[in-house]
């Protein structure tokens, strides 16, 4: 969809190597898969999880992941940066919020307990099966990534003209 991660690499692919690409938005994942998959849609941006069955299947290909490292999922499958474009980098990802003016010691807390759970075997197992690879990160380099994310996609939405939903 508009504004999405997918959507915001997409773009960035777009503007810097000042391709003619029309963004087809679709509801999720699955539906831009399913259109890839189908013909309809020549080229997809999308979160690696839902792609990799159908890339180890051989029914897509994958060119290149926007990460700043390989998948492990898909570990031939180049960056873009390896590909010859450090420029095109973006990643989906996730994190655990509160609201602004929680304790620092539930922060605390909570942080050690889902850094604890990252590296648990078993859901560390499952989330490499799904594709992601679990990163636990201090709250201020979060907040941090939260900033400079912020200002990449800003200058992405304002370049492109996106009016975002």
């Amino acid at each position: 969809g508009t504004g999405t991660p997918p959507d915001l690499v997409g773009e960035l692919f777009r503007l810097t190597l000042k391709l003619d690409l029309v963004h087809v938005p679709f509801k999720g994942g699955g539906e831009a898969i399913t259109s890839t998959l189908g013909g309809q849609t020549p080229i997809s941006f999308g979160a690696i999880a839902p792609s990799v069955p159908h890339i180890k299947a051989g029914k897509l290909r994958a060119l290149a992941v926007t990460g700043a490292k390989r998948a492990s999922a898909v570990p031939d499958v180049p960056t873009m940066a390896e590909a010859g474009y450090p420029e095109i980098e973006g990643e989906t990802w996730f994190t655990v919020l509160v609201p602004t003016g929680t304790a620092k010691d539930i922060i605390t807390r909570l942080h050690g307990e889902v850094a604890r759970a990252l590296v648990a075997p078993d859901v560390k197992q499952r989330l490499d099966v799904l594709g992601y690879e679990p990163l636990s990160s201090t709250p201020e380099e979060a907040t941090a990534r939260f900033k400079t994310d912020a200002a990449k996609w800003a200058k992405v939405i304002h370049d492109t003209g996106m009016a975002l939903q």
